[in-house]
């Protein structure tokens, strides 16, 4: 399989990205971004392409074939079939158009990094302007041609952030009157420019992304520049956990998880629930939603426990411990949707492995939930793992990457970040599953992740408060 990257100086001269003959698939992965209140504000969207073998157009060619041996075709009919092959942004276009993507980004804008040659493709018009911030890349060819093509995506709307952005060059001179925002890489910019060119930058009205933020020493000394965004996974590690304010009763929640791994009865599964007033509130909320009580509205907690169930329960809970304790959108909250997108990825992926059944999917959903739980206790992971009883090849999973559980982890981190040729070396020991395919669960898991609070399971996930 041959994959390229935008920007890829060793694509063919022509039709970027793709080999004669053969058509280009788009695949994504998404990297979160924050504002100053530590809310999800947007996604960079980060494109990989695989080279794809003409398999369509030889079916086309033989079913055309098929039609002119009947009779069906005139003598021009089995031309009809041949279908050209996309241009590369037209190929990045419908992919981004698909609603697997529109669920991913949850109703926040993404940004995307596009190629000279893109830009200058009418097939990038049909990107929504409102849904999607196109990045440049700092080593462009920047001529008056492309300054008078910007000048026409900016007249239509689309909106430009400079990417990359480490020391202010010719090029980010020239483009910076036409860009919204500026991203400076924060972990390779000199920090003694940082504070003059925020400042200019700042003054000059542009938005300023930090991306590359993973450690809280680096999202400090952003926000107090006044950087506006920040992009990286700062938030998810466990030194960050006295930022998040907790929800109220924590312990209720890994008390009531003990139980649930258990297989209670319902009776003590009440009794537990009875101890936290709070939590029974958000279970009737739950057992009320979509339909889960048939026929009549639930009004006791035994009803609420029956209609909903105890799998659902646990999943609930499982995911109310990364909700964030403020008045917060779930769908806002970065690392409840970074715990439910690979909680679900990682279900939904080992189903497409051979023999894996409903068991294997419970295992590899809790693998995931729990693989950063230390982001919202702090101290051991593996202490916390411990408290939540959860079974050794899980724990070996999230703690030394072992099995097949532990794989899935290392594929799922790796698409978290980008980093495609880790999820090529990795997919070779999870076959059949490829990267395309892991490209596409990711999406679809982030779209089930962003859509939580519509659903049955994630209605009762809402604000837990003292």
């Amino acid at each position: 399989m041959t994959s390229i990257e935008v920007g890829d100086p060793n694509r063919a001269n022509g039709e970027p990205g793709r080999s004669d003959g053969a058509s280009v698939k788009a695949c994504f992965a998404r990297q979160p971004i924050l504002n100053r209140d530590g809310m999800l504000c947007g996604f960079e969207v980060k494109l990989h392409c695989i080279n794809e073998a003409p398999a369509e157009a030889a079916v086309g060619a033989s079913v055309a074939a098929e039609h002119a041996a009947s009779g069906a075709a005139d003598a021009g009919g089995a031309h009809a079939f041949a279908q050209p092959i996309p241009t590369f942004t037209q190929s990045v276009v419908q992919a981004l158009l698909q609603p697997s993507m529109r669920g991913a980004l949850a109703g926040h804008p993404g940004y995307l990094d596009v190629s000279r040659e893109m830009l200058f493709d009418d097939a990038l018009e049909l990107v929504p302007a409102e849904r999607f911030m196109f990045e440049i890349q700092p080593d462009i060819e920047v001529d008056e041609a492309l300054i008078a093509r910007i000048v026409v995506l900016h007249a239509r709307r689309y909106r430009f952030v400079l990417d990359a952005v480490v020391v202010p060059n010719e090029t980010f001179a020239r483009l910076l009157p036409y860009a919204e925002g500026v991203k400076i890489d924060f972990p390779n910019i000199s920090r003694a420019l940082l504070p003059k060119l925020s400042t200019v930058l700042k003054s000059a009205g542009k938005l300023l992304i930090a991306v590359g933020i993973d450690a809280q020493e680096d999202f400090d000394t952003a926000q107090e520049l006044g950087f506006d965004k920040f992009q990286g996974y700062y938030f998810a590690r466990a030194h960050t956990a006295t930022l998040r304010r907790v929800s109220a009763p924590r312990h209720a929640l890994l008390n009531l998880l003990q139980l649930l791994a258990g297989d209670p009865t319902v009776a003590q599964l009440e009794a537990e629930l009875k101890l936290n007033p709070v939590l029974v509130m958000h279970l009737m909320k739950l057992a009320n939603s979509s339909g889960l009580a048939v026929g009549h509205k639930v009004t006791t907690l035994r009803e609420a426990i029956n209609a909903t169930g105890t799998n659902r329960i646990a999943r609930w809970t499982q995911l109310l411990l990364y909700a964030d304790g403020r008045k917060v959108a779930l769908e806002d909250d970065p690392l409840l949707q970074l715990a439910a997108t690979r909680a679900r990825f990682m279900e939904l992926a080992v189903l497409r492995l051979p023999e894996a059944g409903r068991d294997e999917a419970d295992a590899a959903f809790l693998t995931g939930v729990f693989s950063f739980v230390d982001a919202v206790f702090g101290g051991s992971l593996e202490n916390t793992l411990n408290v939540l009883t959860l079974s050794k090849p899980i724990q070996a999973a999230i703690l030394h990457r072992e099995g097949v559980l532990g794989l899935l982890l290392s594929v799922v981190d790796a698409l978290e970040r980008g980093a495609w040729a880790e999820i090529d070396a990795t997919c070779e020991r999870l076959a059949p599953l490829t990267a395309g395919e892991v490209a596409e669960l990711g999406l679809t898991a982030a779209a089930w992740a962003g859509v939580a609070d519509r659903s049955a399971e994630a209605r009762g996930l809402e604000r837990i408060e003292d």
